[in-house]
């Protein structure tokens, strides 16, 4: 017996070892977190969708988490997933496309600078060639120019609509699921662990 309560304690502390895990809440949703660890009392806040939160403890039906805020409380385990949802990646994503936008309006700028400094250079000396440091800048400004319209380039269709449409398939059978299990899971807290349909 003692050993077995031994083994029973390194078992738990290796779990607290273990760390948290990442867990984000999943897409279109609201998810109520409370205090208590059956859902049971109000709420003590409302978490939307792709909200990061640590995964203190897990439960068959809540999870006890830690959200950014550094607010702890249980929400449903079956709506937390382990990978970001498709709109905060996309959020992202738009983001990042719109800064890279952002860099090449300032590079095509820059670009039209030097090559206006250079234009009055060559008017100023008409008879010489530009200067060597003048064209090497005009050629950085046009490498760069080129390597973030690239880069735009392979941003512009990030997220294929075949992609989408899975997700949503995905995501649609799985909420159904989810929705069955549940009511499965409430039909058989009611009526003592009988299923009655």
């Amino acid at each position: 017996m003692r050993k077995q309560l031994l083994l029973i304690g390194a078992m738990c502390g290796f779990a607290a070892l273990a760390g948290a895990e990442p867990a984000y809440v999943t897409d279109s949703l609201r998810l109520s977190l409370y205090g208590a660890d059956d859902g049971s009392g109000d709420a003590l806040d409302t978490l939307s969708s792709g909200a990061a939160v640590e995964v203190l403890e897990r439960d068959t039906n809540y999870t006890h988490v830690r959200t950014a805020a550094g607010r702890e409380g249980w929400v449903k385990t079956a709506f937390l997933v382990s990978t970001k949802p498709a709109r905060a990646r996309m959020a992202e994503l738009e983001a990042e496309i719109a800064d890279l936008k952002n860099d090449v309006a300032a590079a095509r700028e820059a670009q039209h600078t030097a090559e206006v400094q250079l234009g009055k250079l060559g008017h100023t000396a008409s008879t010489t060639a530009p200067t060597e440091a003048l064209q090497v800048a005009l050629d950085r400004l046009r490498q760069e120019n080129r390597s973030y319209e690239e880069r735009f380039e392979t941003y512009r269709s990030t997220l294929p609509l075949p992609w989408v449409l899975v997700a949503l398939v995905v995501t649609l059978v799985g909420g159904f699921a989810a929705g069955l299990w549940w009511l499965d899971s409430l039909i058989r807290r009611r009526h003592g662990g009988f299923r009655i349909y």
